[in-house]
């Protein structure tokens, strides 16, 4: 359990990773289509998405000649429940969580 939870703490320490997350949330979506709003190559979001494949947050399947990716919402809730069992978390509001790293980090004073 404890390298599946290192894996999905990982693969969410990325801004770029969250956001690929938050965009599947919507519906599911063909790489190129991932790819479209970040300025970065088609090599690098490749790269992102197979470190969400690995932790088991999204799966991706070949339709024809498209690769698609689909959230796979229970690495999530794995770790949603190892850290309710700490007793002093609430259920996790991602969105809420996500909200508050960005302000965390984007706030210059130490």
């Amino acid at each position: 359990m404890s390298d599946t939870l290192d894996h999905v703490f990982a693969a969410l320490a990325d801004p770029t990773r969250r956001a690929i997350l938050g965009m599947l949330l919507e519906d599911d979506m063909a790489v190129t289509d991932v790819a479209e709003p970040f300025a970065m190559s088609l090599a690098a979001i490749s790269k992102h998405l197979q470190i969400l494949a690995e932790a088991g947050l999204i799966a991706q399947e070949k339709r024809g000649r498209v690769k698609w990716c689909k959230l796979e919402p229970d690495a999530l809730r794995a770790a949603s429940v190892w850290m309710q069992g700490f007793g002093v978390f609430d259920p996790v509001d991602l969105d809420a969580f996500e909200r508050f790293l960005e302000g965390e980090l984007s706030d210059p004073s130490p």
